[in-house]
C-alpha cells in the first residue's frame, strides 16, 4: 500500500475507531453468519481476519476457531477491537498491526483467511489477493465480503462519488467478474458465492465517519441533485429534502486455494 493512501487510511480511521465498534452493520447479520457458516464447515485451527476494523468477524471466528489472528493497519482500529473482544471474555485472538500488502507471516500459516467489508479501501487489489494466497495453506478458503460494484457504469460513479466524499479513503467497489478473475489469478477458484443487501440509515452511516457539516450538506444536495435513476439504483428514500437510508449490495465469495 502506498505510503500516501496508508496515512489516508490511518488519518480517516484512527479517530472513528469506537464508532465501528459499535457499528450495528459491522456487528452481526445475514452477512456474517454467512462467513462463519463457511467457517465452521472449513475447521481450520488458525483464521487471519485482515483489516478486522471493530473485530467483530475475529470475535465471531474465535467461538470455534483455537487460534485467530486479527491485523489491521490503524493501530488505533487494534486497540478498539482488542479492548471490544476483552470485554466478551473471549480468549484466543491476537492482534497484528500490518499493511495487507506485505502480511508478516510465513507462507501457508492459516487454514481461514477472513476480510470483512474492507477491500474497497485497498489501492490496489491484486497485491492484496497475493498476499492472502501466499499465507493460505493449499486447500484452505479465503472467505471475503464486500460492497459489490453495479453493472451501470453511471450508477458505479454515483455511489463512488457518494463514498468518497463520506470517507476520502474509499478506492472502489468491484464486481463479481472481477473478483473472479482476481482470485483466479492469484490461484483462488471461487467456490461459493451469495449477494446480501445492506440497508444504510444515512444518518448512522454518514456521522459515523464524522463529516464536518459542510461536507455533510455537500454530499446531501450531490445525492438529492443527481439523476432519479442513479438514486434508484440503490434504492435512495427521501422524505422530502430528507434523505433516510439508501440499500447497498454486499458480495460474499469462498475462494479456495488450489
Amino acid at each position: 500500500m502506498s505510503e500516501s493512501h496508508k496515512a489516508k487510511v490511518q488519518a480517516q480511521f484512527g479517530g472513528i475507531a469506537e464508532a465501528y465498534v459499535t457499528s450495528a452493520g459491522h456487528a452481526g447479520g445475514e452477512d456474517l453468519n454467512r462467513l462463519i457458516q463457511w467457517g465452521r464447515a472449513r475447521g481450520a485451527a488458525r483464521v487471519l481476519d485482515i483489516a478486522t476494523g471493530g473485530g467483530h468477524t475475529a470475535r465471531a471466528f474465535a467461538a470455534f476457531t483455537p487460534l485467530v489472528v486479527a491485523t489491521d493497519l490503524t493501530p488505533p482500529m487494534l486497540t478498539a477491537a482488542r479492548k471490544f473482544i476483552a470485554g466478551q471474555g473471549i480468549a484466543g485472538v491476537q492482534f497484528v498491526a500490518a499493511d495487507v500488502d506485505a502480511l508478516p507471516f510465513r507462507d501457508e500459516t492459516f487454514g481461514v483467511v477472513t476480510c470483512r467489508i474492507a477491500a474497497h479501501h485497498f489501492p490496489e487489489l491484486l497485491p492484496a489477493l497475493r498476499q492472502v494466497a501466499r499465507v493460505l495453506r493449499r486447500g484452505g478458503s479465503f472467505l471475503v465480503q464486500d460492497i459489490l460494484g453495479h453493472e451501470d457504469d453511471a450508477a458505479a460513479a454515483f455511489l463512488l462519488e457518494v463514498e468518497r466524499r463520506r470517507d476520502p479513503s474509499h478506492v472502489r467497489a468491484f464486481r463479481a467478474l472481477e473478483w473472479t478473475a482476481f482470485l483466479r489469478a492469484v490461484g483462488l477458484t471461487v467456490i461459493d458465492e451469495a449477494v446480501m443487501e445492506k440497508i444504510r440509515p444515512w444518518e448512522e452511516w454518514t456521522g459515523r465517519t464524522r463529516m464536518t457539516p459542510e461536507g455533510r450538506a455537500a454530499l446531501d444536495r450531490f445525492v438529492l441533485e443527481a439523476p432519479a435513476p442513479c438514486r434508484a439504483a440503490y434504492r435512495f428514500e427521501i422524505d422530502g429534502e430528507r434523505i433516510v437510508s439508501f440499500t447497498d449490495r454486499m458480495l460474499l465469495l469462498r475462494a479456495d486455494k488450489d
